[in-house]
C-alpha cells in the first residue's frame, strides 16, 4: 500500500472505502498508476470523460475560460452559459426548452422534483430499482431499499412501480391521476445492471402522461450526451419528454449538470424558486461546448457502431451469456456471479471494469475509444473471466 492510500484513509471518510489503485494520468482511454501500469479505461469515470482523459478541445477550452474568468455565480451573464443552453435546447429539439444549470446528476434530479412539485400535485412515481441520485430528495425518487431506509424519512409523496410494467403503472395513476405530478423514468437502467426499457414502454408513458396531464420526465445523466448511439436514450424511442435531466459525460470531466424543461413546465421556476452557486460555471460550461461542438451525429454514428463491434466480440467470450444496452453503455451478463470479482481481477489483467450487480460487468468506455483499444479491452475481459473460473 502506497503512502497515499494510507493518508486516504487517515484524512477522507469511509464512504468509498480505500480504493486499490491511485492513478495519475490519462490519455485517451487510458491511464496509468503511480507505478506506471497502463489499463484500457472501460468504465470513464462512471460514463463521464466522454472524449477520454487529456482531449485537446477540452484543456484549450478550459485553460482559455479559466484564464479569462473562472465564476461569477448566478448574478452575472456570460457567453459559455449562453452558448451552452442553446446548443442543448437544439439537441433537444423544441424552441420552447429552457435550461437550468446545476453541477451533477443528482442536483439535475432534485431541480426536476421541484418543478413537478410547482404543479401543484403531490404524487410521484418512479421505477423500481432506479437510481437518481444520493442527495435527499433524489434519493427518494431512486427505487433501492438499500441505499434509501438508512436515511429515513426521505421526501413524501413518491411511490414506486416495477420498471417496463406499463399495466400496473397505468393502474396505480388512475388511483388518483388528478394528483400525479410525474413520471421519473432511465431509459436504461444503469446502476441495477444496465437494463433498457422494453421496447414501447417509453411511448406509452409519453401517451398515458399526456392522457392525465402528468410530466414525462427522463433522467438522461448516465445515458446522454452520445452514450447509447443518439444524443439522448429517449430519441431512440421516438418520444419527447417533458423535463430532461443530464450531467456526467456533458463536461467530458469537469462538473455540470441541466435540466431541460419545454413548454409549460419550463415556465414553473420562477425568479427565487430554486438556485446554485456553480451552476452555469463558465469554466464547467467551457468544457461542455468543447464536449458539444466534437459530438456532432456522424460522431454519434460512430458511437453506436462501435458498439456494435464491441457487442459482438464480448458475446465471443467464455463465461458470457448476454450483453445489454445500447452504443457504449453495456452490461455484460456472465454465467456466473463473478462481476465483483472481475473488478479486482482486471486491475491485474490492465483493464478497469464495474459491477453494478453480483453477474454484471458494466462497460461504459470513453466515446473516444479507438478499435484496437476496443480489441484489447476484450481480450483482457476474456482473460479475467479465465483466471476467476481457473480458480473456482
Amino acid at each position: 500500500m502506497s503512502n497515499l492510500s494510507t493518508k486516504w484513509g487517515e484524512v477522507l471518510m469511509n464512504n468509498y472505502g480505500t480504493p486499490q489503485i491511485q492513478l495519475v494520468s490519462g490519455h485517451g482511454a487510458t491511464v496509468t498508476d503511480n507505478e506506471g501500469k497502463e489499463y484500457i479505461d472501460m468504465l470513464a469515470g462512471i460514463a463521464v470523460n466522454s472524449l477520454g482523459h487529456g482531449h485537446p478541445d477540452i484543456v484549450a477550452a478550459v485553460s482559455k475560460q479559466v484564464g479569462e474568468l473562472a465564476h461569477v455565480s448566478n448574478l452575472f451573464i456570460t457567453e459559455p452559459a449562453v452558448n451552452v443552453a442553446e446548443e442543448l435546447i437544439k439537441r433537444f429539439g423544441d424552441d420552447s426548452a429552457r435550461v437550468f444549470f446545476c453541477n451533477s446528476g443528482g442536483e439535475a434530479n432534485e431541480a426536476a422534483l421541484k418543478i413537478s412539485r410547482l404543479t401543484g400535485r403531490k404524487r410521484v412515481l418512479a421505477a423500481h430499482h432506479g437510481f437518481h441520485g444520493r442527495t435527499m430528495g433524489s434519493l427518494a425518487l431512486t427505487g433501492q431499499p438499500d441505499k434509501r431506509e438508512p436515511f429515513a424519512p426521505l421526501v413524501p409523496g413518491v411511490e414506486f412501480y416495477p420498471y417496463g410494467d406499463i399495466d400496473f403503472l397505468r393502474k396505480q395513476v388512475e388511483i388518483n391521476a388528478s394528483d400525479v405530478a410525474a413520471i421519473f423514468l432511465e431509459p436504461i437502467q444503469g446502476e441495477t445492471g444496465v437494463i433498457p426499457a422494453p421496447e414501447g414502454f417509453l411511448k406509452a408513458v409519453r401517451e398515458l402522461c399526456d392522457e392525465h396531464g402528468i410530466l414525462m420526465i427522463v433522467d438522461e445523466v448516465q445515458t446522454g450526451v452520445g452514450r447509447t448511439g443518439d444524443f439522448f436514450a429517449f430519441q431512440h424511442d421516438g418520444v419527447v419528454p417533458d423535463v430532461v435531466t443530464m450531467a456526467k459525460a456533458l463536461g467530458g470531466g469537469l462538473p455540470i449538470g441541466a435540466t431541460i424543461a419545454r413548454g409549460k413546465a419550463a415556465e414553473l421556476f420562477q425568479p427565487g424558486a430554486h438556485g446554485t452557486t456553480f451552476g452555469g460555471n463558465p469554466v464547467a460550461c467551457a468544457a461542455a461546448q468543447a464536449v458539444l461542438s466534437v459530438v456532432d451525429d456522424k460522431f454519434i454514428a460512430d458511437v453506436k457502431h462501435k458498439g456494435e463491434v464491441l457487442v459482438a466480440k464480448l458475446k465471443q467470450l467464455d463465461g458470457v451469456v448476454d450483453v445489454r444496452g445500447r452504443g457504449l453503455m453495456l452490461g455484460v451478463v456472465l454465467d456466473e456471479p463473478l462481476a465483483k470479482q472481475a473488478v479486482t481481477e482486471g486491475y491485474n489483467q490492465g483493464v478497469i471494469l464495474n459491477a453494478p450487480s453480483a453477474d454484471v460487468i458494466r462497460l461504459t468506455p470513453a466515446l473516444i475509444i479507438s478499435d484496437e483499444e476496443i480489441d484489447t479491452a476484450v481480450t483482457r475481459i476474456g482473460a479475467t473471466i479465465t483466471a476467476l473460473k481457473g480458480e473456482e
